[in-house]
């Protein structure tokens, strides 16, 4: 029932509040333990793939989780690692946000609400008095102590705001909440929330009297210096009208291999000697591993046909099967009569998502980077026509690893 060990092992802690009596805690008893997401934008990124797959691990194990959807502290904004002031978002947003983070989080633990609880802390915060509030849980927290957190520190040269100094009361209260309602005994979080949860621990020491813990996780970085889950395109979400399983697979694939053994550990639940085993191949056949990484994360997040898909698509993208696998790539129509007339590469490219504007699709053209079916386009004012077409369709490829089928109609 321990499972703190198994965090451990897979590189899941970074700081904890008291570790021994963590462990003897899980080792002892059915835990239960939180991590809050606050619904400030319509989906999950990388971003949180590690508290959650630190959850699966934790609900595996038998303990239970608490998924804490923030519909009452999203109305404020963390001012946690950001650098500005959180755009103040609609109510429907927020309650449109969580439904499908709920969506987005069950594929990674059970909510059954047994074994796996989403609660959403409107229910608790949207309603309080503030006036009981204030006397009843702020005057547990002292201002020089929540200005000695790192993240006050970092806003306070740029201004922060009232509400915003808000937050860690609210977070802490959660905890508290929790702690009463489900005897919630760990919250965990990523690095940058650690001075937030150390104050809902302190918080329910002072008005329960009771020991709970904190565990943190360190935020994921790649051995190449380039942040973690950031695309040509943005962000790398978990919404699939966002980010297609295709251009997710891609992704992993192309990981370096530095971060093979570290990624493998944190984003599968392939047993560690496994790992091992995978992680110390070399050269080209490193890139199996990868292909496994890529296809387990797929299959977590958008489930095992789209992973199938993808992986399909990948290898008959990169010439290592038939082309039928290419129906995973992301696609667009375009009507026979365009073609018949031609219609110039540039408009071509920048009616696509491979590129953002004709500017961008200009650039890639003269840089070398913009591909049709296979051969390298060498004027911007190359003309497309039905010559180019295969079995219906026309592959165009950004850079060596982005591509778009576009298909006539």
């Amino acid at each position: 029932m321990d499972g703190f060990e198994v965090l451990k092992e897979r590189g899941f802690i970074s700081q904890c509040s008291n570790e021994t009596a963590l462990k003897k805690q899980l080792n002892s008893e059915k835990t239960t333990f939180y991590v809050g997401f606050d619904p400030t934008g319509r989906s999950l990124h990388v971003g949180h793939l590690v508290p959650m797959f630190a959850m699966a691990h934790l609900q595996r194990a038998g303990h239970r989780a608490i998924a804490l959807v923030g519909g009452g502290t999203a109305r404020i904004g963390d001012p946690s690692g950001k650098t500005e002031t959180r755009r103040i978002l609609p109510i429907e947003t927020i309650k449109e946000n969580a439904a499908r983070f709920r969506k987005q989080i069950s594929r990674f633990i059970t909510l059954d609400n047994s074994s796996g609880i989403m609660e959403d802390n409107a229910g608790w915060l949207a309603d309080l008095n503030y006036i009981d509030f204030l006397r009843d849980i702020g005057r547990h927290f002292s201002v020089n102590r929540m200005l000695s957190f790192e993240t006050y520190k970092m806003r306070l040269e740029k201004g922060l705001s009232f509400i915003e100094f808000n937050y860690q009361i609210l977070q802490s209260y959660d905890y508290l909440t929790l702690f009463r309602k489900y005897g919630c005994m760990l919250q965990m979080g990523g690095d940058d929330q650690w001075g937030n949860i150390v104050a809902g621990i302190e918080l329910i020491r002072r008005v329960e009297g009771k020991e709970v813990f904190a565990l943190t996780s360190p935020l994921v970085t790649r051995s190449d210096g380039k942040k973690m889950g950031k695309t040509e395109k943005g962000a790398l979400f978990l919404d699939p009208e966002m980010v297609s399983p295709y251009e997710f697979y891609q992704y992993w694939i192309n990981i370096p291999d530095a971060d093979v053994e570290k990624l493998l550990k944190l984003f599968t639940f392939i047993p560690l000697k496994k790992i091992k085993e995978l992680s110390s191949l070399k050269d080209r056949e490193i890139n199996r591993a990868k292909e496994v990484l890529a296809f387990e994360l797929t299959s977590t997040v958008h489930g095992r046909e789209e992973a199938e898909r993808a992986k399909s698509a990948s290898r008959a993208a990169f010439g290592k099967e038939e082309n039928t696998g290419l129906t995973g790539i992301p696609s667009g129509e375009i009507k026979e009569e365009s073609l018949k007339a031609g219609i110039n590469v540039i408009d071509l490219f920048s009616g696509t998502s491979l590129c953002a504007s004709k500017s961008e699709a200009r650039r890639l053209v003269t840089q070398g980077g913009a591909y049709i079916n296979g051969v390298k386009v060498d004027s911007i004012d190359t003309m497309v026509d039905l010559s180019y077409a295969s079995k219906g369709e026309i592959l165009l490829r950004a850079g060596k690893k982005r591509y778009f089928r576009v298909i006539m109609k």
